[in-house]
């Protein structure tokens, strides 16, 4: 047992993220079964979409999972009350200050933890009283910090100012990362590529494969003047590439943007006007078939077990 598995009583300290178009029942009950932590990305549902997940989950499940809410939601009031109303008992939050929410949830028997990219909002995480901090860093799909931070960088920096549990989030896609992480002072990981990636994620199939058959250099990090994502290379990334680097304002971006982009491309199978979003790791799934998430959870734990091993039969080169 460690601070991550005793806060939420789970077997192993992994969490999957709570993914836009990815994250729905399906992913977050076979992540939670399989020891993990199982989080639905309320980011792309409707709050009655949201409630209807929240029961398929727990028909599932018996073990704990989450929701993931982004705090910039336009309808948040509405998606807070149906976390209250249907008894989830953790949820993450992202994007925007956890201060205005953290002690409305505490209230309602509901454990808080917030994503941040940089020490700094750490630090005001710890303020605001959650219980425990996501450190993500600059290789997740996604929506990205504007530090650019690594992962690398920012584990240690965020530990080095808080003593509150901390998940390590970005670039990590084996038991050896995990290990590599809590080393820094991780002491659990969150995952969002490999498991966006499974037979399990609401991701569309073409989605899925187009990923596994990504090379490095494939993601990108772009859209910083509105909020930082990394995109796939496809027909859509190449305009926005383009818009930038003839000095497209906020709102020419928005209007290429459009609303519906990533349910076009992640959840409809668009990949070449879809908004493709996926993490760095995803070059070192290159030419793996589409799992289940057991078998993901398998390959992690063994991994790190093999790691584990490994590290322990290097001799010293500093004694």
């Amino acid at each position: 047992m460690n601070k991550i598995t005793s806060l939420f009583n789970i077997r192993y300290p992994i969490i999957q993220g709570g993914m836009v178009w990815c994250s729905g029942w399906r992913l977050a009950s076979a992540v939670s079964n399989a020891g993990g932590l199982g989080l639905i990305g309320s980011g792309s549902m409707h709050p009655e979409t949201l409630s209807e997940h929240i029961r398929k989950c727990k028909a599932a499940t018996d073990k704990p999972f989450g929701v993931n809410i982004p705090l910039m939601y336009p309808q948040i009031d509405d998606i807070m009350q149906i976390v209250v109303d249907e008894g989830v008992r953790i949820v993450f939050t992202s994007a925007g200050s956890p201060r205005k929410w953290t002690g409305w949830l505490h209230e309602r028997g509901i454990m808080v933890v917030h994503v941040v990219s940089s020490s700094l909002f750490a630090k005001k995480c710890e303020e605001a009283g959650v219980d425990a901090i996501v450190a993500e860093g600059f290789e997740a799909g996604g929506h990205n910090g504007r530090e650019e931070t690594t992962t690398l960088c920012l584990v240690p920096a965020v530990r080095a100012i808080t003593d509150l549990p901390l998940i390590s989030a970005g670039g990590i896609a084996s038991g050896a990362a995990i290990l590599a992480v809590q080393s820094l002072g991780a002491d659990g990981v969150q995952i969002g590529t490999r498991f966006a990636l499974t037979q399990e994620s609401s991701a569309h199939e073409s989605f899925k494969e187009y990923c596994l058959n990504l090379q490095e250099g494939d993601t990108q990090l772009l859209l910083k003047k509105l909020s930082p994502t990394r995109l796939v290379r496809n027909a859509f990334r190449s305009a926005v590439e383009a818009a930038e680097a003839n000095g497209a304002g906020v709102e020419e971006l928005k209007v290429l943007l459009s609303k519906g982009r990533a349910k076009q491309g992640i959840f409809l199978g668009d990949l070449d006007e879809g908004e493709l979003e996926i993490g760095q790791a995803s070059a070192l799934l290159c030419g793996k078939r589409i799992q289940t998430v057991s078998e993901v959870m398998e390959e992690l734990i063994g991994g790190y077990n093999e790691a584990l091993v490994g590290l322990k039969n290097i001799p010293s080169s500093f004694s």
